[in-house]
């Protein structure tokens, strides 16, 4: 929808459009989550779903919502090569919004135009029953809104889109009505030092928990794509030196999070202390046991960091779940990723009260 917001905006000025979007995906598809289409009342079309697999179809819904209908969800599915049914022959399946937008909605468009374009995250929030209503959600702005709210920021905080609500929340007894999150942002990033079976299992983890994960490590042969699926780069680099790049042309912010997984004093520490010198960073762990985190933190004193600065270093790095092999390590270390970055307390939900989401 980033590319089609001007286009959208000077449409709506005309009169209504249908804002047609994927709000859900699953298996092989043609576009990403968000990809937009806008079907005007004169019946032009900008954009596209799926490179031509359901635009048909789609281009009806946005007929009866323009008509005043309320917002449509399509749901299209895997349709085979002889063409009769409408769906997608990737094999994939994903969910359409269709939605009226007119110019009640211009102010928070032009809003959402000027956030993106000052480089904020921003998240655009569209319930889709009765009521369909818009709102923005800002990482520096606190409004709770129907209690999609807290979702929605996680959301936000990941830098991924995606649907919340649609269930009824145990506390509060409110029901939440179902909403796309559409996030304007770079997702956050994990980059991981290592090229071994540990950083495999958290490449995997750290991809479904919405990073983009990057893998580095300066052994040509153990770091290919084929042996790290899940990642989104693989880079053959010393791992201290790649950072260091990535810092200087500003690809390094607070939420980056930043694992070693080497147990390699040589790659180790160079990246270590390259990390903890950097002026914003999310987290920084390290693998090991207890006698490699004590030649650690010696090495790292060593090479001059203070006790302050060796404060921002988990290491070990992961909660006590006695994990043994590397998917349970890499379990262990999303839940201490996700406990700091809720800043909750990792303790059994059973052994805890009150609210369970805070």
């Amino acid at each position: 929808m980033r590319a089609l917001l001007d286009e959208l905006i000077s449409l709506i000025s005309e009169g209504p459009v249908a804002l047609a979007r994927i709000i859900d995906a699953t298996g092989a598809g043609p576009r990403e989550l968000g990809a937009a289409m806008v079907v005007s009342a004169d019946g032009r079309v900008v954009g596209s779903l799926s490179g031509g697999c359901v635009e048909s179809a789609v281009v009806e819904s946005a007929r009866g919502v323009l008509a005043g209908g309320p917002p449509v969800l399509d749901r299209f599915g895997y349709a085979d090569g002889a063409g009769f049914a409408i769906g997608l022959t990737c094999g994939g399946e994903m969910e359409v919004g269709v939605e009226r937008v007119d110019a009640r909605r211009l102010p928070l468009l032009l809003a959402l135009c000027a956030e993106v374009a000052a480089g904020r995250p921003v998240a655009l929030v569209s319930t889709f029953d009765a009521r369909n209503e818009w709102t923005l959600l800002r990482c520096d702005v606190d409004a709770p809104w129907h209690g999609v709210d807290r979702d929605a920021r996680a959301l936000l905080a990941a830098g991924r889109s995606g649907l919340v609500g649609a269930q009824e929340c145990a506390a509060e007894r409110d029901p939440r009505p179902r909403a796309f999150v559409q996030v304007f942002a770079r997702p956050a990033r994990m980059i991981l030092a290592g090229a071994n079976d540990f950083v495999r299992a958290l490449s995997r983890v750290g991809r479904q928990l919405g990073y983009r994960v990057t893998v580095v490590d300066a052994r040509e042969t153990f770091t290919t794509p084929a042996r790290f699926p899940a990642a989104h780069e693989v880079v053959v680099d010393w791992p201290h030196r790649y950072l260091a790049a990535e810092a200087a042309a500003g690809r390094i912010d607070e939420r980056t999070v930043v694992l070693v997984l080497t147990h390699d004093i040589k790659f180790d520490i160079p990246f270590i202390v390259t990390a903890l010198r950097l002026p914003s960073l999310g987290f920084l762990g390290a693998l090991g046991s207890r006698r490699t985190h004590i030649e650690r933190m010696a090495h790292l004193r060593e090479a001059g960091l203070s006790e302050a600065e060796l404060r921002r270093l988990h290491s070990p790095v992961g909660i006590d779940l006695n994990a043994r092999t590397p998917d349970e390590t890499a379990i262990s270390i999303a839940a201490q990723l996700l406990s700091e970055r809720e800043q909750a307390t990792g303790r059994p939900l059973s052994k805890t009260e009150g609210p369970i989401h805070h």
